[in-house]
């Protein structure tokens, strides 16, 4: 399909690179480019509280490059954190070197319950490998990331945290997602705008917080908290 191959090419993974560590790269999640095509989106749970800078480690994106004899050859990146809001967990980096095409962000609030998506990341990346593949689904409610719950014994820090700085709302997603898609672009799949940001740490932490097993369901921020963010960037 027309549109996954241009959104493949504006998906990275996103984690550290030290020239002299096996593996180089140590994945740690998913990224797209945006802008003006250097800047790259994250999640913000995604990034490393710090590099070590003994090791010379850096944060970097790894870009799939073209096959060779069926196997894809990477490019690293070196990357650098430019803006981080924790509380819609959303990180933007600036990467070195050519840009790579920016995917448009549309409005989210036209967005309805029933309506097809699709993402595109890295599940499981480490072991699955710099491979980009794509999942389609629906958004199958729209609601508060924080719930208030009957007893207060059921308020654990997190959601007592999102509920006093504002429940704002998130798409659930009747897709399957893999740690790896933190951070995965979630499109229309017509015409390839941003809608969200899938997020499989964070929102769920949240919403799940009351469950001793979290479920197997996605959720996803919003694009108009990407748009804020990249407002104040300009």
């Amino acid at each position: 399909m027309d549109t996954i191959d241009r959104v493949k090419g504006s998906v990275v993974a996103v984690g550290t690179f030290v020239r002299t560590r096996s593996p180089q790269f140590e994945f740690r999640g998913t990224g797209f480019a945006v802008g003006d095509g250097s800047l790259i989106v994250t999640n913000a749970h995604v990034l490393p509280a710090m590099v070590d800078p003994v090791k010379m480690e850096v944060l970097a994106v790894l870009i799939p490059g073209p096959a060779k004899d069926g196997n894809i050859q990477p490019q690293v990146r070196e990357a650098k954190q430019i803006a981080v809001d924790p509380a819609s967990d959303i990180g933007v980096l600036k990467m070195s070197g050519a840009t790579l095409p920016a995917l448009k962000i549309r409005a989210s609030e036209p967005v309805k319950e029933g309506q097809e998506v699709f993402f595109t990341g890295y599940p499981i990346g480490a072991v699955l490998g710099p491979y980009p593949a794509t999942h389609r689904g629906m958004i199958s409610a729209i609601s508060p990331i924080a719930i208030p719950q009957a007893r207060a014994g059921d308020l654990d820090a997190n959601t007592l945290r999102r509920l006093s700085s504002g429940a704002f709302p998130v798409f659930q997603l009747d897709a399957t997602a893999y740690p790896g898609n933190s951070g995965s672009p979630l499109y229309d799949p017509d015409t390839g705008e941003v809608l969200g940001v899938v997020n499989m740490v964070f929102v769920k932490g949240t919403k799940e917080s009351a469950l001793t097993q979290p479920s197997g369901i996605t959720y996803a921020v919003p694009s108009s908290h990407l748009e804020q963010m990249l407002k104040k960037l300009r």
